[in-house]
């Protein structure tokens, strides 16, 4: 009788504690239904404003950080999404370990609705209000979080390779950590500039690092031209 997929058969075999290492059929699923409802959420956050008769477009318009914060927040789940897809193509079998790493990536994913919101309303009544600085840095926190998550995952791969499908993964797990610890720095540091000096300056780092992941999808530039 031939021996089941790894990816979507019920188990491949025990880890050295005992715990059944799995395929990852229903942990893709799970995620990918995870990563849905994230981004379902944040779209219920926008919602129309109060208004008097005939001003519903200045009241549009005053709600800006809501849209801001949709857009933001929507980017990083879905490059984040996009990564997960790409890294589990290349997990063969989950253990312990990387299930709670997966778990851990899922909290912060289902926990950035609420930083969004905060930062909406604060920024929408003041952005150099006190509240605002303390929303930024409440955003910054959680998003690090989900990158430290992501650091988990690499490094946990990287020390143990029979988790991964065959083939040289070496450098797609390099370059993996590196953009997760690049992430963990930049959210920190947006976050303490937007307490320190002003919090526009963390919305910008909000925004521009959803851009650096989708940019650095395939590894960071220098370090693919030196390994071709």
């Amino acid at each position: 009788m031939p021996d089941a997929d790894p990816s979507t058969g019920p188990s491949t075999g025990h880890g050295d504690e005992g715990f059944a290492l799995t395929g990852t059929g229903r942990v893709e699923a799970f995620s990918d239904a995870v990563f849905a409802i994230a981004m379902t959420i944040l779209a219920l956050e926008m919602r129309t404003p109060h208004h008097s008769s005939g001003g519903l477009l200045p009241a549009l318009w005053h709600q800006w950080p809501v849209y801001l914060g949709y857009l933001t927040s929507f980017a990083y789940i879905g490059v984040i999404w996009l990564n997960h897809h790409q890294a589990f193509t290349r997990i063969r079998t989950v253990d312990r370990r990387l299930h709670a790493a997966n778990l851990t990536l899922l909290l912060t994913t289902a926990a950035l609705a609420f930083p969004t919101a905060v930062v909406s309303d604060a920024v929408q009544s003041d952005i150099a209000s006190a509240d605002a600085r303390t929303a930024v840095v409440l955003y910054a926190l959680i998003a690090a979080a989900m990158c430290a998550s992501w650091l988990w995952i690499y490094i946990h791969l990287a020390r143990n390779p029979g988790l991964l499908s065959s083939g040289d993964h070496g450098r797609y797990i390099r370059h993996g950590r590196l953009r997760s610890f690049a992430g963990v720095i930049g959210y920190v540091l947006g976050g303490a500039l937007g307490w320190l000096v002003h919090p526009a300056i963390a919305l910008g780092v909000f925004l521009l690092l959803p851009a650096f992941y989708f940019a650095t999808s395939e590894g960071l530039p220098r370090l693919r031209r030196r390994n071709r």
